[in-house]
């Protein structure tokens, strides 16, 4: 826990308690004291406040309890100065220990299943790692009439220890469950917001709040919550941060919309646009494999790679979903975001740091550098039922939250370019979809073949045979390997194909943090390298808002495919146009 020394206390009398005097750094963390009451409260204070924070890491590699770039102040070995109402220091450790922080993280939604099966054991998992605060406090907001102790039942199945740390793990949970309160509330209600307000000033108990709300609800009333959180239950004198789950909008113009709206209550420095596929492990490491290594970054461009396949696939359907899924579909569900960020993160430049503008800036460059999707590079599927032995599988439109007559892709397949200097004229294909044969999400990159090799002739016509992959497995069993040529032992010349295997769970065998714990982590200590800035999402939104609409306009048929099967032909025909062979096709799975 970081402390404050006595004698590194600048005088007050020294500026005569004028906070003009204080040196602008001091200036720039001050909370004036002015307060408009038509203003929303979210706008009236600083980002981020000097605080003491707790001991710990964010994603990256930065200590928690160092001074951020986003908080306009330079970083320093210095211990960070509590400063008071008045522009001055205290004076004693006693004001300054009564200027201790504490975080307040209220979900809302608490009773969804997002709540339930992520954010709640994401929490618990931080405060088992000893990555919270010591003082912290979680509300569960919903609609639903609920008792802290029936919040805390809802929860506590769902709460897990890590497998390599069984140690005191009911004590653990008991002492995080007794931090778990509940409220009851509309989303628009300010008055409840108002009630919730004086929960949290309650637990906080004179300490300066922090507040983190995640909005665990459908979008259609994110703008309505955000109103209530802004001028009813905002921190007085710490920071105010939201977290939004996808899926924000349905096009460029909603999605427009939305951040407009957002933006009436919110600062762009407090909205965290989350998508948990940036903070997977193997999606974190992507840029470290690339940027850190050598033998890597000289081949990472047109000249080396002849194409980057994205492949996400799960092997059930909608099962309950389809009522939401039906209105967006696969394309806006994986493709537009998840898939997407992963091709931003791969095909970036070298950023000048490791800071959240300079990543995401390179980003937003890619995604503005690639060319807008056409309905000729594009494959769309829906799964059908049928019978595998004794086992029946339903068809997409046999769930009964889906229209009959529903064109609502569940897979799709496309072809994507960056018309830059590095990617020019490199197929980027990205394929997703439900009901396949296996569940998977991976980065495949198939190298170009060898000019003039030597051993053409071991591996007949195909020379596909002989290219090197590169293949960074995201889920399930991560892993990163590279496929190489290598002689069989033995007297004659005979080649194999062979891995170079990097299995994750056998080289660490601590378990992988779930993706949710590294993003709340981050969002509490301000980084914002791993969510979505709004001018990513803009540039997202433009490259599939066309293809979406032409789809929806012309009722484009999606291709029939067998529940577990490979899915729709078409992907094949596309991926031929390119001269270009499905990875997951061949794969071994090694």
């Amino acid at each position: 826990m970081a402390t404050c020394s006595s004698s590194s206390f600048i005088s007050p009398s020294s500026f005569n308690n004028d906070p003009t005097q204080l040196p602008k750094t001091l200036q720039k963390g001050l909370l004036l004291p002015i307060r408009r009451s038509n203003i929303p409260l979210l706008h009236i204070h600083s980002n981020s406040h000097l605080r003491k924070q707790f001991q710990s890491k964010c994603s990256n590699g930065y200590p928690l309890n160092a001074v951020h770039f986003q908080d306009d102040l330079s970083p320093t070995n210095e211990p960070v100065k509590n400063i008071s109402k008045d522009g001055t220091v205290p004076s004693t450790e006693a004001e300054a220990e009564a200027k201790e922080t504490t975080i307040s993280i209220t979900v809302v939604g608490a009773s969804g299943d997002l709540a339930k099966k992520k954010i709640f054991p994401a929490l618990f998992a931080l405060f088992y790692e000893d990555c919270l605060p010591q003082h912290f406090t979680v509300f569960g907001y919903a609609r639903s009439k609920l008792t802290d102790e029936e919040l805390r039942n809802m929860i506590s199945s769902t709460l897990t220890c890590r497998i390599d740390k069984r140690e005191n793990c009911s004590h653990k949970m008991v002492q995080f469950l007794q931090r778990c309160f509940y409220h009851s509330g509309q989303y628009s209600s300010e008055d409840n917001f108002l009630e919730l307000d004086r929960k949290l000033k309650e637990k906080e108990a004179g300490r300066l709040p922090n507040r983190l709300f995640y909005l665990s609800i459908p979008p259609n009333i994110f703008v309505d919550a955000v109103r209530c959180a802004s001028y009813c239950a905002s921190s007085a004198t710490g920071w105010t941060r939201v977290i939004v789950e996808k899926p924000f909008g349905r096009d460029s113009e909603s999605s427009g919309e939305l951040t407009r709206c957002l933006k009436q209550y919110l600062t762009e420095d407090q909205i965290f646009r989350i998508d948990h596929y940036l903070g997977k492990e193997l999606v974190e490491n992507l840029s470290v494999l690339r940027f850190s290594n050598l033998v890597f970054e000289p081949l990472w461009s047109r000249q080396y790679i002849r194409n980057v396949q994205l492949i996400f696939s799960e092997d059930f359907g909608v099962e309950g979903r389809g009522g939401y899924f039906d209105s967006y579909g696969i394309i806006r569900d994986i493709m537009q975001n998840h898939l997407l960020q992963i091709l931003a993160l791969f095909a970036m430049e070298t950023p000048v740091s490791l800071d959240a503008e300079d990543v995401r800036n390179e980003k937003v460059k890619v995604l503005r550098s690639m060319r807008t999707l056409q309905l000729d590079d594009v494959v769309v599927g829906q799964y059908k039922g049928h019978t595998k032995g004794s086992k029946t599988y339903p068809s997409y439109t046999d769930d009964p939250t889906v229209p009959n007559h529903s064109l609502t892709a569940t897979f799709a397949a496309a072809a994507l370019f960056i018309d830059n200097a590095r990617w020019d004229g490199v197929p980027f294909l990205m394929k997703a979809g439900k009901a396949l044969h296996n569940r998977r999400a991976e980065i495949r990159v198939q190298f170009r073949h060898v000019p003039g090799n030597l051993y053409k002739g071991k591996f007949g016509m195909d020379m596909d045979e002989a290219t090197n992959e590169l293949v960074i497995r995201v889920q399930p069993d991560e892993a990163i390997y590279l496929t190489i040529n290598n002689k069989i032992p033995g007297l004659g010349m005979r080649l194999d194909r062979s891995n170079l295997n990097l299995l994750h769970k056998a080289r660490y065998p601590r378990e992988i943090p779930d993706a949710y714990e590294r993003l709340l982590l981050d969002a509490m200590a301000g980084e914002r390298r791993l969510f979505i800035r709004s001018d990513e999402l803009d540039a997202a939104w433009a490259l599939f808002t066309p293809l979406l609409k032409e789809l929806e306009e012309k009722k484009i048929a999606p291709e029939l495919y067998p529940y577990g099967s490979r899915g729709p032909v078409g992907e094949h025909y596309l991926a031929a146009k390119y001269n270009v062979r499905w990875g997951d096709l061949t794969s071994d799975d090694s």
